[in-house]
């Protein structure tokens, strides 16, 4: 009973002096302070300015053992009046110490889930406050003491808020102290109303290191959530380009808004879409400039928005080229960003909905594996695709698992339209190949192009690839001199679509042609005839150059017999002019 007696003591002389006449002596101060601008004054309150500091500690001590801002505000009823006058008291404020613990005090009343009308109101007041004391020019206390120390009001005003942004700062980088006591009022609670009083500052460059900071929070307590108010302004400032933040900043702005997530993707979409003369080269640079790649290899949640996004568009646009282009690329960025973190995560977690059979083979690099084993690796993915795509045709015959058996199928093509380096491995092996290997490289490529087998038209797809392939095979064989006639019209033939009937698509003979001119035997005058040819009959010069630039791009990958590298971009680059040429000589003078 001793040991408790000081302790009970010390807590009835702290409430009688909150409650008492100490309350009263510095309203009555701040009253005084605020109506009258003589250089007396201002001396009284420098006077005062160690005490009244002792006194807001012991205020801030008694706001957080309160259980509520209802709780607190019934015991000192007088606490806001006398805040409120401090906070607009340019002397005090000045202050570093003071400063501090009135926003402190500030902070300590605000409830993150206001409960009645009173926490209500005095979360509006809070909020007015924080934000006035940063932003508001014309106080008539504070246009005093400009006048008085000579600073003009930009200044004096930057300097205000640089206080205020640096007071905030200090305060979220505090740890929890909610772990210890269940009691006590979480230290957490204080960044809810950090990011409310910064609503208002988002677009100020001088508040960045706060916004930085109150984003890149590490999420240890469930009471340090961010306003929604908050982050609604951070998303529409930073998508009108009126706020300027650092990367891990709007990767974290993703992780905590994902309005704000979806709409940097749809506005990634759109630019590539529009934008139809975009190279390779610069729709890679596109995607790694956007961060998104990055901000996927780092949080998994965000790769799953952004994937179920393309998942979205492919499904309305399967035959859409810019879109499966895109979405390679993204890949290829999103891998490689991983690769860099070298973090120890399944790709089951990223690819959740992919057949997982086929997940580690096709993700798996060209690079990553030995030249001379590309063709046993293509046959066997070949092979397991057309099995797990004619299971899930299977299904589709039966109309109680149709939907499966469809969705089933579109995954397995949307994997692979993300791992398109396979593909283009599969082109440049048929552009090598003999009659006898060709035929599970062409379902692949078949595949690749024509997922959806509608009216079980697949079969016939494969009989026209393989008849272009037939073609191209005979034009590029190096005894074949002159040049056949009847092969060339035919290959312009199966390139122009035909009505009411199930045509190959274009992109895949034309893929064809460019890698047979580029890596077959067939020398480079012949080669450049046959593709000059083809492609003047067919109008397809800009395709043939698009197909060809997007080739030599992804060479650099790894995807060429080192060997050959030499040989192979002299053919390209030779390829190159005489496309450039084509498209000069079409242009109207």
């Amino acid at each position: 009973m001793s040991q408790l007696q000081p302790q009970i003591q010390l807590q009835e002389t702290a409430e009688t002096l909150l409650n008492g006449q100490e309350m009263q002596f510095w309203l009555d101060k701040a009253v005084a302070w605020g109506q009258a601008e003589r250089p007396d004054t201002q001396k009284d309150t420098s006077l005062h300015l160690r005490r009244l500091s002792s006194y807001l500690q012991q205020l801030l001590t008694h706001i957080n053992d309160m259980s509520s801002t209802t709780e607190t505000m019934k015991r000192q009823p007088l606490l806001g009046q006398l805040l409120g006058r401090l906070c607009w008291n340019p002397c005090v404020t000045a202050d570093d110490t003071s400063r501090g613990l009135l926003f402190q005090c500030l902070w300590g009343l605000y409830s993150e889930n206001p409960s009645n009308a009173v926490e209500r109101k005095a979360n509006q007041w809070i909020r007015k406050v924080l934000c006035q004391l940063a932003t508001e020019e014309d106080d008539a206390a504070a246009q005093a003491l400009m006048k008085h120390m000579g600073v003009p009001p930009k200044e004096y005003h930057l300097r205000v808020l640089r206080k205020v942004v640096a007071s905030l700062q200090e305060n979220i980088g505090k740890s929890c102290s909610s772990l210890g006591n269940i009691s006590q009022r979480c230290s957490c609670d204080n960044i809810l109303a950090t990011s409310e009083a910064c609503v208002p500052l988002v677009t100020c460059p001088e508040a960045a290191p706060l916004i930085g900071a109150l984003l890149q929070r590490p999420a240890a307590c469930v009471r340090a959530t961010l306003s929604e108010d908050f982050l609604d302004a951070l998303s529409s400032a930073y998508s009108s380009q009126g706020l300027s933040l650092e990367e891990q900043a709007v990767v974290s702005l993703w992780y905590h808004r994902l309005s704000s997530l979806e709409e940097a993707v749809l506005s990634l979409l759109e630019s590539v879409m529009t934008n139809k003369g975009s190279t390779s080269q610069r729709l890679e640079q596109q995607i790694t400039q956007s961060l998104l790649p990055k901000a996927c290899a780092q949080h998994c949640s965000i790769f799953l928005v952004v994937n179920d996004i393309f998942r979205s568009v492919l499904k309305k646009a399967e035959e859409n080229e810019r879109v499966k282009s895109l979405i390679q690329t993204f890949t290829s960025c999103f891998l490689r960003e991983l690769a860099l973190l070298q973090k120890c995560l399944s790709l089951k977690a990223f690819f959740p909905q992919s057949p997982q059979s086929l997940l580690v083979p096709l993700l798996t690099l060209p690079s990553e594996l030995p030249q001379e084993a590309w063709r046993h690796h293509l046959n066997w993915l070949s092979s397991s695709l057309q099995r797990l795509t004619e299971e899930g045709e299977e299904r589709d015959e039966d109309s109680s698992r149709s939907t499966r058996g469809h969705h089933r199928v579109f995954e397995t093509w949307f994997l692979l339209v993300q791992c398109a380096h396979w593909v283009r491995v599969t082109l440049q092996l048929l552009g090598t190949s003999g009659p006898e290997d060709c035929g599970p490289l062409l379902w692949l490529l078949t595949f690749y192009h024509h997922p959806t087998n509608r009216g079980h038209q697949r079969a016939l797809q494969m009989v026209h690839a393989k008849e272009a392939w037939g073609h191209l095979h005979c034009l590029f064989s190096v005894s074949a001199r002159p040049l056949s006639p009847d092969h060339l019209q035919s290959l312009v033939t199966l390139l122009s679509p035909q009505p009411k009937q199930p045509s190959l698509s274009p992109l895949l003979i034309l893929s064809l042609l460019v890698n047979f001119a580029v890596f077959s035997k067939q020398s480079l005058s012949g080669s450049t005839q046959i593709l000059q040819t083809v492609v003047d009959r067919s109008g397809l010069v800009d395709e043939a150059a698009c197909v060809l630039s997007s080739l030599e791009l992804r060479l650099n990958e790894g995807s060429c017999l080192s060997s050959d590298a030499n040989r192979v971009h002299l053919r390209i680059e030779a390829l190159k002019n005489t496309l450039t040429h084509m498209h000069a000589a079409m242009e109207p003078c």
